[in-house]
């Protein structure tokens, strides 16, 4: 008779649920942004940036996600220095979301306090994609506690990722070169922002999955999370 399964340890199962909640608001919220600014406003208006919804009837959404991705990144705890990093991006995505962009903003409402608020914004949305890319290149690609290693196309899927993040920064900041007409009809910023929120949320998605899959068949040993229960 076969022994019954057992759970892997509960705050194992808080981790992989915290990944997998951070992971799912950063995939859903570009495109709830883009279907909810056009169900509001009957017309498909991609503005020049993602930070640019605050401005529209969209920016309690906008606010709400990025402070719930801060809380979960807060209340991330899995070891040193996930859980340092963890609190930093997570106050960084709550900078994110209370202070907003003037990118987006109506014409002739931006006043220089408010223009020193946008830049707080850009130097707090740059920190906190550089911390997720440092996630998915470095922290990702660890062993787990137990020591045993990722395995090799994780690894490899966890390392695109955080290229892409850093692609996309890189794009973004070269784009503000660009003529301004030109910005505005290609929205270079918008694709680059939504292209790194996709791999940040894909890369901790992926993480969690395979726990989250196996977390009702739990392991033999009580004390034993299975080796392939690790992403």
């Amino acid at each position: 008779m076969n022994p019954e399964p057992r759970k892997p340890p509960q705050d194992a199962v808080t981790v992989r649920h915290l990944r997998l909640g951070i992971g799912s608001v950063g995939i859903a919220l570009p495109v709830v942004l883009v279907v909810g600014h056009l169900v509001a406003t009957r017309r498909l208006t991609l503005l020049d940036s993602l930070s640019g919804y605050y401005h529209t009837e969209m920016r309690d959404v906008f606010v709400g996600a990025l402070c719930a991705v801060g809380v979960f990144l807060i209340s991330y705890r899995y070891r040193w220095p996930d859980d340092v990093l963890g609190t930093v991006a997570g106050l960084l995505a709550v900078v994110v979301a209370l202070f907003p962009t003037t990118m987006g903003a109506p014409v002739g409402t931006v006043s220089r306090g408010d223009r020193l608020v946008g830049v707080v914004h850009q130097v707090a949305a740059a920190g906190l994609f550089l911390l997720l890319a440092v996630f998915c290149l470095f922290l990702f690609t660890r062993p787990d506690r137990a020591g045993v290693p990722p395995r090799p196309l994780a690894v490899l899927f966890y390392r695109i990722c955080g290229g892409i993040i850093l692609l996309a920064i890189l794009l973004a900041l070269a784009s503000t070169q660009l003529p301004a007409d030109v910005r505005h009809t290609l929205k270079p910023v918008l694709w680059c922002e939504t292209v790194a929120v996709f791999a940040f949320g894909a890369a901790w998605v992926a993480k969690s999955d395979a726990l989250l899959r196996a977390a009702g068949e739990g392991s033999k040993d009580p004390g034993e999370v299975p080796r392939d229960l690790v992403a």
